[in-house]
Formats: structure tokens, C-alpha cells, sequence
């Protein structure tokens, strides 16, 4: 419907917003202070980061609620390992914050999503400009992977400090003599992460060729 569209619009427009933001802001503050502004990434763009990750939670319940076609599974796995990976790893391990592959992680994520959505507002407006969409289809078939592994060293470099802080590993006192140690969840979830790679890897080839090949209807229609 027109109020879904618009919704949805509106939407797109406010993460574009946002992303373009911190985009741009590290490119300005790399410009300005060259390597020193690497460390200083997640200080500086931090909130905004979380912000931005936190309402694309939004996305799932727009595919359940069924005014979103896109397929949930291979969106849920790339919403839940940002969401994993920079509230659980990053946001909790102070000296993590300051490591160069959160700055490698942010450029990727924005890269990717300031793409999605121009892309995504312009085809609410019914617009499929298709060097748009090849980019969109495209360029994330290249970084996806990047990201991921930017996302497995970041989740290696925590290790040492879960393991010496004992953040979010628990010990239940007798009698139930049951203990979670964090460090091997994560480990664990290092697998489940590369595992993931692959179904969404292969969701990302399937919509590329689908919507080139709609692009390409379109084209040649108008």
C-alpha cells in the first residue's frame, strides 16, 4: 500500500541518512589526521554505529509482517552477526574498541549499506537505475566476504580479553555445577559465522540475478 511505501521510504532514507554520516565523517577525520584517526573510530561514530544497527532490526519484522519481500533467513543471519559482533565484542571489550579492524569493519558496513539504500529508496519510487543496481548487486558479493573476515580477526583479537576479564562467562554455584565460558562461544560462533557465509553468499548471486535480469525488462520497456 501507499502508507507501507511510504514507510518504508522513509525508513531506507533515515539508515542512508545515517550511514552517509558516518561515511563521510571517517573519511573527513582519515583526511584530516591520517592513521591516528583509525584508533579513534569507534569513540567517534560509536553511537551512531549502534543506532544505526539497532533499527535495522526493524527489517526483520518488516519481512514477517510480509511488506517486505526480502528473503528472512539470509537477512537475519547479516543482522544478527552486526548486532553480535559489535554489541557483544566490541562494546564490551574497551581495548578492542581502539583495534584498526573496527575501523576496517565500520568502512565495509557503510560502504555496503549507503549502496542498499539509495538503492532501496529509489525502487520504493519505482526507480531501477541500473548501473545502481549492478553496483548495489554487485559490490556486495566482493565485501561481504571482507566483512566477515574482518568480523572473525575482530572476534580473535577479543579473545584475550574475555579470557582474562571473564566478561559473560558464568559459573552456577553447587548444585548445579554448570559453567559457561564465553571464550568458547565464541569460538564456536566463529564457525557458525563462515557456515553463514555460505547461504548468504549464495542469496546474494540468486538476487543479482533476478534483479539485473527485472533491470534489464525495465530497460528495455521505457
Amino acid at each position: 500500500s501507499f502508507t507501507m511505501n511510504t514507510y518504508l521510504f522513509a525508513y531506507d532514507l533515515m539508515q542512508f541518512c545515517g550511514h552517509s554520516w558516518i561515511f563521510t565523517n571517517m573519511i573527513i577525520r582519515f583526511l584530516s589526521f591520517g592513521k591516528d584517526s583509525l584508533a579513534d573510530t569507534f569513540y567517534s561514530i560509536g553511537l551512531v554505529m549502534r543506532l544505526c544497527q539497532l533499527f535495522s532490526v526493524l527489517e526483520i519484522l518488516h519481512i514477517l509482517a510480509g511488506i517486505d519481500k526480502t528473503r528472512l533467513f539470509p537477512r537475519f543471519l547479516q543482522i544478527t552477526e552486526r548486532i553480535i559482533v559489535l554489541f557483544v565484542v566490541i562494546n564490551s571489550q574497551e581495548e578492542v574498541q581502539g583495534k584498526y579492524v573496527v575501523c576496517v569493519l565500520f568502512f565495509l558496513w557503510n560502504v555496503l549499506d549507503v549502496i542498499r539504500y539509495t538503492y532501496n529508496m529509489l525502487a520504493r519510487t519505482g526507480i531501477y537505475y541500473l548501473p545502481l543496481t549492478w553496483l548495489n548487486f554487485s559490490l556486495c558479493i566482493l565485501l561481504y566476504p571482507l566483512s566477515v573476515l574482518a568480523k572473525a580477526f575482530a572476534i580473535c583479537v577479543s579473545l584475550p580479553y574475555f579470557e582474562s576479564l571473564g566478561t559473560y562467562s558464568v559459573k552456577l554455584p553447587f548444585p548445579f555445577a554448570f559453567s559457561i565460558y564465553f571464550p568458547y562461544v565464541l569460538k564456536g560462533y566463529l564457525l557458525v559465522l563462515f557456515i553463514g557465509m555460505y547461504f548468504i553468499i549464495q542469496n546474494l548471486f540468486s538476487e543479482r540475478k533476478a534483479h539485473l535480469a527485472t533491470g534489464n525488462v525495465k530497460k528495455k520497456q521505457s
